[in-house]
Parts: structure tokens; C-alpha cells; sequence
């Protein structure tokens, strides 16, 4: 239902893939007030979604294309962090974003972030998860504090979002520009949110899913730099640059110990 009433407030164009026979009488109850078709026949399903332009099947043999290559983005290196924001509970106008502890992220070139928008819109459908890992990419920020956004910090006029940092853990309570490849991603957002009013604020992917918005970073063939040295275990490591200086911090404590009298 939540999907139906997002496709009536955004007017995009909805495919269900139902993995039964036939469809069951709460899908098939929900579809009457929907104008749709069904059909089995995915060559059939291909024409309809596309039309007259659809894409010819790349053959098992035809190299993998520039687009499907890893993009390694330096913004990412925070998106695994340790860090602990603390969400505002009362009403907060943060001020623009002032970087005093981390460097800015450097702005995507125009290619690039066409390329990772048309990435985000084939892998995933979910519009937090799409929002969330589209704002990492501009703020440079955690997950731990892109979860706290909510819908109201979202100003499509203005374009910006705010994000919180009660605590201070790195910039405060801080308002981002968004870039104009984003904002249909946090548009999307701010509608599925409003679909639940009341029940979940998260605008952007909640703590419970950070599991889901790393994967969704991977199927997209997004990363940080990763390790030049070390060993291979073909999964992208996320934290390697945390842990690092973790290890260098616990490093320079013990050496700053002073050594229990005799």
C-alpha cells in the first residue's frame, strides 16, 4: 500500500515482480483502485517498462562496461565511523556547515555524479537508502549522524539538509547545500516518510540499517580507497582507516604511560 500511495505522489512508474503463480488476494485487492496490467511473459515486460527503446541483452561474453567498474570515493572513508552523534529533540536551525575538524569533501565531477544518480536508481527502490548513501557522498558524513536527520531538516526550496551533533563529535549541528543530482533522492525521502506520519521520523536510513545501506553502497560499486597493503578477502573492507588510527591513538597512549613506581 505504502508503495501504491508513493507511486500516486510521485507519478513514477511502479513494476511488482510477484514470485507466485497468481496473485494473492491482498495484492490483487490493493491493485483496484490502481490502473495496471500483469503479464508472465518478461520479454513482454521488457517492451511495456521500455517501450520501442529496449535495451538489447548484453551477450555472457561482452566485457564488463565502464559503468559496472568500482567508483572509489574518498568521501566514503566516514561513512563506517565511530563517531556518536546525538539527534536534537527540540526544534534546531543549524547554521551552513563550517569544516573545523575534517576536510570538505571535494565536489563530484558532473560525469560522475550522473553516473552514481543512474547507479543508485538501479539498485535500490528503497528511497532512505538511496538518500542516505546520496548524502554521504555530499556531506561526507557518518552513518551514525545521517541517521539523524528527519523529514523537516530536508529544504527543498532552499535545498539543504541539516543534520545533527548535539555532542559535537565532529561539526556540530550543521545545514549542507545539496547538489541539484541529489534532490530527487531526498525529494523521494521526504514523500516516503510522510506516508507513515507519526511512526518512523528517520528521513534518511535508521540505525538498524546500516547493514542494508553498506550493501546497497556495494551493488552500486561504490567504496572508500581501500588498503594497498594487507590481506585480500575480496569484500570491501569499510573501517580499515578507523581501525588504523584507532590502533595509532591506543599506540600513543601506551607510550605516554607512566610506568608504575617500584
Amino acid at each position: 500500500m505504502r508503495l501504491l500511495q508513493l507511486r500516486a505522489l510521485t507519478g513514477i512508474h511502479l513494476t511488482l515482480v510477484c514470485h507466485r503463480p497468481h496473485l494473492p488476494a491482498a495484492l490483487h485487492q490493493a491493485l483496484q483502485t490502481a490502473d495496471y496490467c500483469v503479464t508472465a511473459d518478461f520479454q513482454a515486460a521488457r517492451r511495456h517498462y521500455y517501450g520501442t527503446t529496449a535495451p538489447v541483452p548484453q551477450s555472457v561474453d561482452e566485457s564488463a562496461r565502464p559503468a559496472d567498474r568500482w567508483l572509489t570515493l574518498p568521501v566514503l572513508d566516514r561513512l563506517v565511523s565511530y563517531d556518536s552523534p546525538i539527534p536534537c529533540t527540540a526544534p534546531c536551525t543549524p547554521p551552513a556547515i563550517t569544516f573545523r575538524h575534517r576536510p570538505p569533501p571535494a565536489s563530484l565531477t558532473e560525469q560522475t555524479a550522473r553516473e552514481i544518480a543512474r547507479r543508485l536508481a538501479t539498485v535500490t527502490a528503497h528511497p532512505r537508502l538511496a538518500a542516505a548513501l546520496a548524502a554521504a557522498l555530499f556531506t561526507g558524513a557518518s552513518f551514525q549522524q545521517l541517521a539523524t536527520a528527519r523529514p523537516g531538516d530536508y529544504d527543498d526550496a532552499a535545498a539543504t539538509l541539516a543534520l545533527h551533533d548535539r555532542t559535537r563529535y565532529t561539526d556540530g549541528c550543521a545545514t549542507y547545500r545539496v547538489p541539484r543530482w541529489a534532490r530527487v533522492f531526498l525529494k523521494a525521502a521526504v514523500c516516503f516518510a510522510r506516508l507513515a506520519p507519526g511512526q518512523d521520523q528517520h528521513l534518511l536510513a535508521g540505525l538498524h540499517d546500516r547493514t542494508h545501506l553498506l550493501r546497497v553502497a556495494e551493488a552500486a560499486r561504490l567504496r572508500p580507497p581501500q588498503p594497498s597493503a594487507g590481506p585480500r578477502t575480496g569484500r570491501i573492507q569499510w573501517d580499515w582507516r578507523e581501525r588504523k588510527e584507532a590502533q595509532c591513538y591506543d599506540a600513543m597512549l601506551t607510550r605516554h604511560q607512566i610506568p608504575p613506581s617500584s
